[in-house]
């Protein structure tokens, strides 16, 4: 199954898969907006300089050339490799475990039980697409640069694992909190059915140690 090691196990649901969106991730990830800004004002800047010290037009136009192809060569660059890790990354949710399947050359899955999640955070752009970090249980590690751009940013001490521009994100965010609570109603049936058995045992004991 595409963004799964292997076939589910028996009685294992599938609930959500999704893939990021590129054009988001290009913008959230690798800032494009903001290395587009930058350009514009060093191309801006070098154009006024060449005008200023009584350059013509057309040359000054042409000392910004340089500047303008560096500038189309990043953008194209950068979005490009937005494209291919878009391409490449599958995100699973599961009645179980939530899996993050990445990377472009060497692709890794990485599992996560519902039972090591703590917490979800969702964070909501523009036209509903979004990013949901969740926080592991302590003890519970990643390699923040092996996971990047699938990890909350600056969160170097703690890496959040984190679903990065999906579309629909308050939906997708629905669908992992139901599965979270519901692991969580069942570990707590669980944790009361084998306190109840540890409260049988103890009162069985004194009356088989009389007989």
């Amino acid at each position: 199954m595409r963004g799964l090691p292997e076939p589910l196990p028996a009685g294992e649901r599938l609930l959500w898969q999704g893939v990021p969106g590129w054009q988001t991730l290009a913008r959230r990830a690798f800032h494009t907006p903001k290395l587009a800004i930058y350009f514009a004002v060093l191309i801006t800047w070098r154009a006024a300089s060449a005008l200023s010290d009584g350059s013509a037009i057309m040359t000054a136009a042409e000392s910004t050339l340089g500047l303008l192809l560096l500038a189309v060569a990043a953008l194209a660059l950068l979005s490009f490799l937005a494209w291919l890790i878009g391409r490449s990354s599958v995100y699973t949710i599961t009645d179980r475990r939530l899996v993050l399947q990445c990377g472009v050359a060497l692709p890794m899955t990485l599992n996560i039980p519902f039972g090591a999640i703590e917490s979800a955070v969702l964070k909501v752009g523009n036209r509903g697409t979004g990013d949901i970090a969740v926080s592991l249980s302590r003890g519970q590690r990643i390699a923040y640069l092996q996971l990047w751009p699938h990890v909350r940013p600056w969160r170097l001490a703690s890496p959040q694992p984190m679903l990065r521009a999906i579309p629909d994100a308050s939906g997708v965010a629905d669908v992992l909190a139901r599965a979270l609570a519901a692991t969580t109603s069942a570990l707590a049936a669980k944790a009361d059915v084998g306190r109840e058995a540890d409260r049988r045992s103890t009162a069985t004991t004194p009356a088989s140690a009389a007989a």
